[in-house]
């Protein structure tokens, strides 16, 4: 049987699977959530293998720094159509089109925020990633190819020293990066923030670049995995205005993270009970001022 065949069958045998699931969501609702997790699944591998083909030729055409965005667009469509799910991106300033470059960052909740980043990710952005990804194959010579902002965290105390190489690429190439500050997703059913690392704020102080805000409503009621809900929907996702970081220095690094989360925490907040049309209370105070007080790289970097 040739590759091509047994491709053939593949493709059919797994969206006959994804349909027959879809039909039963009426029943079983638990079926309608791996329904959409299937076509989750296959719609990130078609991307991908469209991404590195992508950026194989962006990069010939000396475009490579549109190489990312132009994946997050095509998963955008490709998941609206086999799962029925999008962001909704309110920018009335614009700020996704004129920040060049910038650090932007954002509330992290589930695998979806792959999906916001597709329907938000602005031209000449790219994430960042360990160094010790680049050699890893086919995911590593992708982000390479596509412009990628590598940080050395192995030979680095610190969140600044980790930082120094990226700010000197974002500089020299005009290259703005997205990152999730939280570190981690919080997998949250209402709306909050898990306290933040340091690292993409000391970063845009030493690159002397703008922090953009991207707040996203809690979207629990559209992807809650522990309680295996999947559902279609449009999700709102806010950009805040820029915030500048020119005269500031590592010295101001803890009051500007401080000050950040406080603002995207309140706007998250109100970005919900929008979407909701009902109140959503404040979460409430910790201990602590939301910052992550830590030595070593890995502990400081988000």
């Amino acid at each position: 049987m040739s590759f091509s065949s047994i491709l053939t069958y593949f493709a059919g045998g797994y969206t006959a699977l994804v349909i027959a699931l879809f039909m039963l969501s009426g029943v079983f609702p638990a079926a309608g959530f791996a329904a959409r997790s299937l076509a989750a699944y296959i719609s990130l591998i078609i991307c991908a293998i469209y991404g590195a083909l992508a950026s194989i030729v962006l990069r010939i055409l000396g475009r490579e720094q549109i190489a990312q965005w132009t994946t997050a667009r095509a998963f955008k469509y490709v998941m609206a159509l086999t799962t029925g799910v999008t962001f909704e991106i309110i920018d009335p300033k614009h700020h996704l089109e004129t920040v060049r470059p910038g650090v932007f960052i954002g509330n992290h909740q589930t695998e979806l925020d792959v999906l916001m980043l597709g329907c938000m990710f602005p031209k000449y952005c790219s994430v960042t990633a360990k160094k010790a990804l680049k050699n890893v194959p086919f995911l590593g010579w992708f982000m390479a190819l596509s412009g990628t902002i590598f940080i050395d965290r192995k030979n680095s105390k610190d969140a600044r020293e980790a930082m120094a190489g990226a700010a000197q690429e974002i500089q020299k190439r005009k290259q703005s990066v997205y990152m999730f500050p939280e570190g981690t997703r919080s997998y949250a059913k209402e709306p909050g923030l898990l306290p933040f690392k340091k690292g993409a704020f000391h970063l845009a102080v030493q690159a002397g670049v703008p922090i953009v805000p991207v707040v996203v409503a809690n979207y629990s009621h559209v992807l809650h995995i522990k309680d295996f809900v999947f559902r279609s929907g449009e999700i709102p996702v806010k950009v805040l205005d820029p915030i500048p970081t020119t005269g500031l220095t590592s010295e101001d690094v803890d009051e500007l993270t401080r000050n950040t989360r406080e603002l995207m925490l309140q706007e998250i907040v109100a970005l919900t009970q929008k979407a909701r049309n009902k109140p959503v209370a404040m979460p409430a105070r910790t201990n602590g001022d939301g910052v992550v007080h830590a030595s070593g790289a890995d502990a400081t970097l988000s």
